[in-house]
């Protein structure tokens, strides 16, 4: 599903979506975008108030950051990485794979 118009994406933005229900995060660092969940699985801080830089989106309540790529958390804390979901630009739009995020 179209989720965000590509303008409202810039170097290094984060935009704040729901997708079935669930708040997502749409990331751009440099070219490519990530779409993950909004809650720190540590201790569920609200990721949009963090920053993203070199592929890391770094949590605003702690030092940890989780990277984009496979959503690993940093080293040291005791939580599970960061969910991620499929996303991808077409005409203009940024787009989520609903279904992915969808429990089964």
């Amino acid at each position: 599903m179209a989720v965000c118009s590509r303008e409202r994406l810039t170097e290094q933005t984060i935009v704040c979506v729901n997708v079935a229900g669930l708040g997502v995060l749409i990331v751009q660092d440099g070219e490519t975008i990530y779409a993950c969940e909004r809650a720190c699985p540590h201790e569920q801080a609200d990721l949009s108030l963090g920053r993203v830089a070199d592929r890391r989106l770094h949590c605003p309540r702690h030092l940890a950051w989780f990277d984009l790529a496979d959503g690993s958390m940093s080293p040291g804390w005791p939580s599970r990485g960061l969910r991620r979901y499929p996303a991808r630009e077409s005409d203009a739009q940024i787009w989520v794979d609903a279904q992915a995020i969808v429990p089964k």
